[in-house]
């Protein structure tokens, strides 16, 4: 009897086993212009992990762009990275991860990189060509029941540095627009995407041309919410 009840402990043990969280990466390296939110961004994602159940792990390093290495994660966050900085191999595992399914996450510069790399284009959505100085724009929701934008005023006053783009992704999804007669400095003729998502090619995609601010991260709550809802939806929590 002693021996069938250690084992009826050790099968409730295992069936209670806790589930494995997710594991997120974010990747910031710059070979450009380094955003000085960078920092606040990796905290205050570390933050939204430890709030809602997920890993955060950082790296500035293209090597760790392996199929083993990217395994482990249900995302991939590019926090502001800048410029060119993956070989052949590691722009192949990339895209094995996102064709098995992997979740990526785009914030603010993850436009202003890798523009030799037309895949890479069509996964973030567009490429960054210019910005006015910073100023305050009215931001208009186009989708107010999805779950990065469903907190959000649907008419949202912001302080950041508005992206123009080139190439947009005619297959993204329009969360957030910006009023370009609300600002000096719009050059996409009324047709301004601000964040977006969609699926693509077995995986899936957000991202948001917010965050270019240390506010951004520190004290803007509805940004920092808008941001967690994009990477809930790339890690498949919700549609």
């Amino acid at each position: 009897m002693k021996k069938i009840g250690i084992v009826l402990i050790v099968i409730c043990l295992m069936a209670f086993k806790p589930a494995i969280k997710d594991r997120v990466l974010i990747f910031s390296l710059t070979k450009g212009y380094h955003h000085a939110s960078i920092a606040d961004g990796i905290l205050a994602i570390q933050k939204l992990g430890a709030e809602n159940n997920f890993d955060v792990d950082t790296t500035t390093n293209p090597a760790k762009f392996t199929d083993a290495d990217l395994k482990p994660y249900k995302a991939v966050i590019f926090l502001s990275p800048t410029g060119s900085f993956f070989t052949d191999e590691q722009k192949s595992a990339f895209q094995n991860y996102i064709h098995k399914g992997g979740g990526f996450v785009g914030i603010h510069a993850a436009t202003d990189c890798l523009f030799e790399w037309e895949w890479y284009g069509k996964l973030v959505g567009a490429f960054f060509i210019k910005h006015p100085k910073i100023q305050q724009a009215n931001l208009v929701i186009n989708d107010q029941t999805n779950i990065s934008t469903k907190m959000l005023p649907a008419n949202w006053p912001h302080t950041d540095e508005w992206y123009n783009f080139k190439d947009v992704n005619p297959d993204i999804k329009v969360l957030i627009s910006v009023d370009e007669k609300s600002y000096t400095g719009g050059e996409m003729n009324g047709n301004h995407p601000i964040a977006w998502y969609h699926n693509f090619e077995g995986g899936k995609a957000f991202y948001t041309a917010l965050g270019h601010t240390k506010e951004d991260f520190t004290t803007d709550t509805l940004f920092t919410q808008h941001l967690l809802g994009g990477i809930k939806y790339a890690l498949g929590r919700k549609k």
